[in-house]
């Protein structure tokens, strides 16, 4: 048997937070998968899966899976909020820096304002 050497997991960084934005912006879900695609990539993470949903009477959700963890939004244009978090972890590689960046551009993105923000390192 083989033993390897072990790694220190350090916590990851998980932000939860709660935003307003204009309604057109919390309705358009290929726009948000758009700007999702792009983020993962120019961040440097690894999407594994994604669920998008629209529903009928306006808003959307999605999940992005990545090896890192995940990120997601749920919106609801009708009162002009959208709750969002992301999750990286980080055993190989502190990415606190890029979930601030992944939340200040989201932030960006919708034209929101946040409400709330919660960071909890885990």
């Amino acid at each position: 048997m083989v033993l390897l050497p072990m790694t220190t997991y350090a916590p990851g960084l998980h932000i939860l937070a709660t935003f307003t934005a204009p309604a057109p912006q919390l309705l358009d879900m290929p726009a948000c998968q758009a700007f999702f695609e792009a983020q993962v990539a120019a961040q440097g993470l690894t999407a594994v899966g994604a669920a998008y949903h629209a529903f009928p009477a306006g808003g959307f959700t999605a999940v992005v899976a990545l090896t890192e963890s995940h990120l997601s939004i749920h919106t609801w244009p009708e009162h002009g909020l959208a709750t969002f978090d992301v999750f990286l972890s980080n055993f190989r590689r502190d990415n606190a820096d890029r979930a601030r960046e992944l939340y200040a551009a989201t932030l960006a993105f919708f034209e929101a304002t946040e409400q709330s923000k919660t960071e909890v390192r885990r």
